[in-house]
């Protein structure tokens, strides 16, 4: 017996599908993104929707790739930038963006990757964040739930994208993230380095 305790299923914060919404309108009409929600079985949250169940996110994820399969790194990547815009907006204090901006970039990168390990549960869900070494800056989410597909190819782009716009916003205006290695390729984790850009 439990004790009445009963699990809890894993959730993920909604701007994984808010953000997605006007891009997809954009992207194919709002009939069609209404019909690729219809096909996934996901209901269209609120505005002020809290946590998700996890297996929306993942169902509607797995459903632009199928539905889209050209476009939908761009759409990720649009969504996943616009998400780094509203946490910048409403989720980090603008006197806090000020401190890090202020910083060394070195030190400005590690206070945000520890402040993003510290909420992690929003974007993570079931998998596990972990912020593996500073030089280069390299965080890793094992068992991410929201990857998709599967083959060679590193496939995170909402991911990538959301940590783009946070560190380009706080830390490197030119920034890059590359993953170098993706669930859908068959390994444990989905790393990311995080750095700025070389100019050439």
């Amino acid at each position: 017996m439990d004790g009445g305790f009963q699990h809890q299923p894993a959730r993920i914060g909604p701007n994984a599908i808010l953000q997605l919404v006007p891009v997809l309108d954009r992207a194919i009409g709002l009939e069609a993104r209404m019909r690729l929600f219809d096909d996934a079985g996901v209901a269209l949250p609120p505005p002020d929707a809290g946590m998700l169940p996890e297996t929306e996110v993942i169902r509607l994820h797995r459903a632009v790739c199928l539905w889209l399969p050209e476009q939908a790194p761009d759409l990720m990547r649009q969504a996943g930038l616009a998400t780094g815009d509203y946490i910048l907006a409403n989720r980090i204090p603008r006197l806090v963006q000020r401190i890090i901006r202020l910083m060394p970039a070195p030190l400005g990168a590690r206070v945000l990757a520890k402040a993003i390990a510290k909420h992690s549960w929003t974007f993570a869900g079931s998998g596990a964040f972990t912020v593996e070494k500073f030089g280069p800056l390299t965080v890793s989410i094992r068992h991410n739930p929201l990857v998709v597909g599967a083959g060679s190819h590193a496939s995170c782009h909402w991911h990538a994208a959301v940590f783009e716009r946070l560190f380009c916003a706080l830390v490197w205006p030119s920034v890059q993230v590359t993953e170098t290695a993706c669930c859908a390729a068959g390994q444990e984790v989905c790393r990311f380095e995080i750095s700025p850009k070389i100019r050439a």
